[in-house]
Formats: structure tokens, C-alpha cells, sequence
């Protein structure tokens, strides 16, 4: 006899949607990277290997950005609202921290 599927719980549902997240920006971000830097190391200073090494960065970096956003949508479908709000106050100072970073760094 098998056990019964039992109804996924809303933690679970976060971790999972979570889990797929962070695995997809890691293996997006990993695949850019290691086809640039092949890229650069056959063909020497390359454009398109320097697109390929700057969005696996850009992707590295937007992964746990998207990581919360993933979590303020899943805890507003479940209506947990205290979660939800702390959850986009965090999303809030992600952001503004990159804005100063760019406002305030002359070499960007």
C-alpha cells in the first residue's frame, strides 16, 4: 500500500519555488561564465566573450534579488502579510543599496 499524497504545505511551496530560483540563476550565471571565459581564452580580448563574462555577473548578482521577490509573491498568495511586508522592506534596501552604490561610485 502506498501512503497518500499530502497536501504541500506553504513552506514547502516557498522553499520550492525558492530552490528553483537559485538553482536556475546558478546555472544560467555558470553556463555564461565558463562559455566566456573559453570564449575569451581561444579568441583573445572578444566582445562577445566580454557580454558572456558581464551577464553571468549581472545574473550572479540578480539571483538572490530575484530569490526575494519569489518569496514577497509567494507569502502575498498564502496572505501572509506580516512576512509579505518585512519581505518587501528587505527587497527596499536591496535596492536602494544598489542605487547608492551606483550614485555614489564616480567610476560607474
Amino acid at each position: 500500500m502506498s501512503p497518500e499524497a499530502q497536501p504541500e504545505s506553504a513552506s514547502q511551496r516557498l522553499e520550492r519555488a525558492v530552490g528553483i530560483v537559485l538553482r536556475a540563476g546558478v546555472t544560467v550565471s555558470s553556463v555564461c561564465l565558463g562559455v566566456g571565459v573559453v570564449w575569451a581564452l581561444a579568441a583573445g580580448e572578444s566582445g562577445g566573450a566580454r557580454v558572456l563574462l558581464q551577464t553571468g555577473i549581472l545574473v550572479l548578482l540578480l539571483t538572490p534579488v530575484a530569490r526575494v521577490v519569489v518569496s514577497i509573491a509567494q507569502y502575498a498568495a498564502d496572505r501572509d502579510w506580516p512576512f509579505a511586508t518585512l519581505t518587501t522592506i528587505v527587497l527596499a534596501e536591496l535596492l536602494a543599496s544598489a542605487v547608492a552604490a551606483l550614485l555614489f561610485n564616480k567610476k560607474l
